[in-house]
């Protein structure tokens, strides 16, 4: 939105709240200092007497106020949030984010579900690691890779993406790791 208010005229960017342009205050600052530099205003839908441009002081209060509300919620909802993950991490269920190598993840379904193919990459990754103790993550990609092993995207393994399922070791054993909690998973063990 910025880089294009050198390049055209634009009077007003209109938004359903200010909270949709800007979380903190830092971004907000910058944000009116752009947009002021190009005579540029806000129209914001539930805030209809909103203004950058206005200098009254009863303006600047409500407006102030319904920033720190908005503030608030986001706040309260990050909360709620980080509370239900915890409390699923604790039960050993998936927290959310991108199901990790090895594993699928459907739409609806709460539970991780193994992937066939992927898990045997990670039983061979874990095997080689095994048997060749001294050999370097580099190595360990180029064996993978020369096995006809690939990525989720159908490439051809780095040592950054073996490093990332050694780490998880613990995770492929079954056990579920979220922040500073730890509890058997739900997920099934693939080594």
């Amino acid at each position: 939105m910025l880089a294009h208010l050198s390049s055209v005229q634009v009077e007003h960017v209109v938004v359903l709240n200010t909270s949709r342009l800007w979380r903190s205050d830092i971004v907000k600052v910058l944000i009116q200092r752009e947009l002021k530099k190009y005579c540029c205003d806000i129209k914001s839908i539930e805030q209809p007497f909103y203004s950058i441009h206005k200098k009254d002081p009863n303006d600047f209060l409500v407006n102030g106020l319904m920033e720190l509300l908005d503030q608030y919620q986001r706040l309260e909802i990050a909360l709620k949030l980080t509370k239900g993950r915890n409390k699923k991490a604790k039960e050993g269920g998936y927290a959310g984010g991108r199901a990790t190598f090895g594993y699928t993840k459907q739409k609806g379904e709460k539970e991780l579900k193994i992937h066939k193919g992927h898990a045997e990459v990670v039983k061979r990754l874990f095997e080689l690691k095994q048997l060749h103790r001294k050999w370097s993550l580099s190595k360990l990609a180029e064996a993978l890779n020369e096995e006809g092993y690939q990525t989720t995207q159908g490439k051809a393994f780095t040592k950054v993406q073996v490093k990332r399922i050694l780490d998880r070791e613990s995770f492929y054993q079954g056990i579920y790791t979220y922040g500073q909690i730890q509890a058997n998973g739900k997920h099934q063990a693939i080594i």
